[in-house]
């Protein structure tokens, strides 16, 4: 299942040393710097865990740490998030039924040994929003720590193959993951401090100083204390109902992306794409580049939601794309082997003698994502759900600060958008923290921030960013 030639992706540069890991017992092959799940992938291995209550199979759906899909017992220690954990030489995996409590003989850190960083900025979230940050902060002066609880920076840049649109400053011409490598390159060499694999659990305050828990590797304590923080922790994928959409090769799109464009491993043979947005066409021909066969794109709506320019290309690469539909059901024992698909008719309901079936091993979900806003909730964040921005999103001001002072937002976690609008709220949120903590100067910041506002004003200026414009609307703080 392992990708060896791509037209845009050299995967023999980027995988590791080879490594073997034990599932239940059996030896498989690995590459270190791949997180387990992808490599149990590879060998085939679609079922993780199974519900304790039916026993019902289940296997990855974000492959980005925020679900509880691919749960699995790794070196005897149940319940870790497998498809952001890495391999190791030796490691042992094996299959569990629900949540299991840990060992009894489990030894957990003890929080006086924890490690203390400082820095006027910490930044939870290491994608285009919070890279841009940080970026923005330490050229005005701010000390930045940077987590992210996945093993690379980058987000949702290190997964797209295609060239975006815009401006030329905003990298217009440029593939996501080429602007992840440049983003990444300039935050270190600019001396952000980065901590990779690192999950923040909590935000709280001491005084003046704010603090982000986090656990490091599965097993550190980090305590994380600042005058300000971002939280840019992107968003998750969106489920529909429809029978047996827990079966394993159910997957969102992103998770199939993180299988293909990072990790070089095709997600299957034969693929039906549910959504027909931006994401799912651009899936598709992701898809094709990888040598899988796209049988067809479904939508809901009567019109597809994708640029047009990129929904013409599969078509004429011949993969069709019916509006008006939905998936019925996917069918399979422990994991999908067909997908059952209907039109729809004005009332949104399935019109008899309409169902296509087709023989396909994965089903894409591409319905959609929401923010995920589950430490600024926690921190206290007053939070309204707008459906133009997909979720449950934090108010702020203009200067991307949420209701508690000190806490900024910012990308995806502010409400859905593109990569180029949370590279854009990422600068005015690095550029207000770092006004914030007294370190930039105040006229030469006020003036970038005034150029940032008339980009974003701009690029949500189109028909595509209607949505955006109105929902930014409801959450303003005036």
């Amino acid at each position: 299942m392992r990708l060896q030639e791509h037209p845009v992706l050299d995967f023999s540069k980027k995988r590791g040393k080879k490594v073997t890991i034990y599932f239940e017992g059996k030896p498989i092959d690995a590459y270190e710097g791949e997180p387990i799940a992808e490599a149990l992938h590879a060998a085939g291995i679609r079922v993780m865990n199974y519900t304790p209550t039916t026993g019902r199979a289940r296997g990855i759906f974000c492959a980005i740490g925020k679900c509880s899909s691919c749960l699995m017992k790794v070196n005897g220690i149940p319940n870790v998030r497998t498809c952001i954990t890495l391999v190791e030489d030796g490691m042992q995996v094996e299959r569990q039924r629900g949540l299991e409590p840990l060992p009894r003989d489990y030894k957990p850190p003890k929080w006086k040994d924890a490690e203390r960083v400082n820095a006027d900025i910490i930044i939870i979230g290491g994608g285009p929003a919070g890279l841009m940050a940080a970026i923005k902060a330490v050229e005005h002066g701010a000390s930045v720590a940077l987590m992210d609880e996945n093993p690379m920076l980058g987000g949702q840049l290190v997964k797209q193959t295609h060239k975006f649109f815009g401006k030329r400053e905003q990298f217009a011409g440029v593939r996501g993951v080429k602007i992840a490598e440049i983003l990444e390159k300039e935050a270190r060499e600019k001396g952000v401090n980065i901590y990779l694999e690192t999950s923040a659990i909590g935000i709280f305050q001491d005084g003046e100083e704010r603090i982000v828990t986090a656990i490091r590797e599965n097993k550190k304590l980090v305590e994380f204390r600042g005058r300000a923080i971002l939280v840019a922790t992107g968003a998750m994928e969106k489920m529909i109902p429809f029978e047996n959409n827990d079966l394993p090769g159910v997957y969102g799109a992103g998770a199939i992306q993180t299988l293909m464009n990072t990790y070089g491993i095709q997600p299957g043979k034969k693929v039906l794409i549910v959504g027909a947005g931006n994401v799912g066409v651009i899936l598709a021909y992701q898809l094709l580049q990888a040598g899988v066969d796209v049988v067809a794109v479904v939508e809901a709506m009567p019109k597809v939601g994708a640029y047009f320019v990129h929904a013409a290309k599969i078509r004429r690469l011949g993969v069709p794309i019916y509006t008006r539909h939905t998936i019925l059901r996917a069918e399979g024992k422990e994991k999908v082997e067909r997908a059952v698909i209907a039109q729809l008719d004005d009332s949104w309901n399935p019109i008899p003698g309409t169902e296509k079936t087709y023989d396909v091993d994965i089903v894409a979900l591409s319905v959609g994502l929401r923010p995920s806003i589950e430490l600024l909730h926690q921190a206290g964040a007053q939070a309204l759900y707008v459906r133009e921005l997909s979720g449950y999103v934090v108010q702020h001001d203009e200067r991307m600060e949420t209701t508690v002072r000190g806490i900024f937002v910012a990308g995806d976690s502010s409400g859905i958008e593109e990569a180029t609008t949370a590279m854009l709220e990422g600068k005015l949120a690095g550029l207000a923290m770092a006004l914030y903590v007294g370190k930039a100067d105040v006229k030469n910041a006020m003036d970038e921030m005034e150029q940032v506002r008339k980009d974003l004003d701009e690029f949500r200026s189109g028909p595509f960013g209607e949505r955006a414009r109105i929902g930014e609307k409801k959450v303003m703080i005036k």
